[in-house]
């Protein structure tokens, strides 16, 4: 439980330092410029914010399937990034699965990864809704 929490917050804090990087750079743009951003740019910016969220989520998988290998559960990367893929986004196929001793940290990855794609959802939501505000 300990290395789940554990992971669980480095994941959260890692999130929070991309989609605030994100959000700064879209709060500079909006400001920078007079010109309110039209269709090719606003999808622009759309694009470039859900890139980032999922280029994090890609970074934090890779950061569970490494803890598999640290602690011995899986031999080689495959299986452990599989795993935690199927793990991370809740998919959970069964065909490759943690052992008893192991299956509870599998748990806190599922958990990890609706949370943090909550948020990427809820930060996509308002970069949208910020991107329309200043469109009209």
């Amino acid at each position: 439980m300990t290395l789940g929490a554990g992971l669980l917050a480095l994941c959260v804090g890692l999130h929070a330092i991309v989609l605030d990087t994100v959000a700064v750079r879209l709060k500079r743009w909006v400001t920078r410029h007079t010109v309110r951003p039209k269709g090719p740019r606003r999808f622009s910016i759309l694009v470039q914010a859900g890139v980032a969220a999922f280029l994090s989520h890609i970074l934090q998988i890779w950061i569970w399937a490494l803890a598999f290998l640290w602690v011995g559960e899986f031999d080689t990367m495959e299986p452990a990034l599989y795993f935690s893929t199927a793990s991370f986004t809740t998919v959970g196929y069964g065909d490759v699965t943690a052992s008893p001793h192991w299956r509870l940290l599998g748990s806190f990855e599922a958990a990890a990864g609706m949370l943090l794609f909550g948020l990427s959802t809820a930060f996509l939501f308002e970069v949208m809704r910020t991107i329309w505000r200043n469109a009209d």
